[in-house]
């Protein structure tokens, strides 16, 4: 990036979780300046929203694009439906020998919501195109992913393109638009150790789906694979996880 590209707007999915908030910062050392974008859904987890806030204040950003989204008419979620549990301790720790891949990623799990990543990905565009922000940065994840179809390259391949069909600045040339998954293809691992070298806050990062009184619940698919990721990347975890007093 030369220095007529410094400070350039770039919008940021961000939930205040490991990922998201590992690509913010990417962002920022890239030279952007960042609008990070963070969506309540009713989901259950939304104490995600405060971890952001904080993140948010921590990296001193100006602006904060909170997006309020019923996703009771819809359900269909273990994250926006109360009646579907969560599901826990199903990830297992075993991995294939040759990319790393968790071995358990066959199903969809019920934390899956209906085609979230699209809805939010839209409105992240939308926001882009307003901002005249060309660079939009998400933390997909394929490797160590939970299942989602929405977290594949070929997904964001097609949004991308669509991206660029589908708005005013993209059909006039005015920007092209272009889909940023820095995270794509590494394993939590490595997620974590990249979020320690480029001084990520980790302490004020948020990535469980069913927290017990604020605490993470420490099995759910979102709490086992971050947990896996700092034991092998060797890194103590900082996260405060719910203890059972039975």
């Amino acid at each position: 990036m030369n220095d007529n590209d410094k400070n350039k707007k770039a919008i940021v999915l961000f939930s205040g979780g490991l990922d998201s908030t590992t690509v913010l910062k990417i962002a920022l050392d890239e030279g952007f300046e960042p609008i990070p974008i963070t969506f309540f859904y009713n989901q259950r987890h939304a104490t995600e929203i405060e971890h952001a806030k904080n993140i948010i204040n921590f990296f001193g950003l100006k602006k904060h694009i909170i997006v309020n989204l019923d996703f009771n008419v819809i359900k269909g979620s273990a994250l926006t439906d109360k009646n579907i549990s969560v599901p826990k301790n199903r990830i297992k720790t075993e991995r294939t020998s040759d990319t790393g891949k968790t071995a358990e990623k066959n199903d969809i799990p019920a934390t899956y919501v209906p085609a979230r990543n699209t809805i939010f990905l839209s409105y992240t565009l939308a926001a882009a195109e307003v901002e005249k922000a060309s660079d939009i940065f998400i933390g997909a994840n394929y490797i160590d992913y939970s299942g989602y179809p929405d977290c594949r390259p070929e997904y964001l391949a097609s949004f991308e393109n669509m991206a660029n069909l589908a708005t005013k600045a993209g059909v006039t040339g005015e920007i092209s638009f272009k889909i940023n998954a820095p995270l794509l293809m590494l394993t939590k691992k490595d997620i974590v150790l990249k979020a320690v070298e480029i001084g990520a806050p980790l302490n004020l990062t948020h990535s469980c789906y069913d927290p017990i009184d604020g605490l993470a619940c420490g099995v759910c698919d979102s709490c086992i694979l971050r947990k896996r990721g700092f034991e092998e990347a060797g890194i103590n975890d900082p996260t405060q996880y719910f203890k059972s007093k039975t």
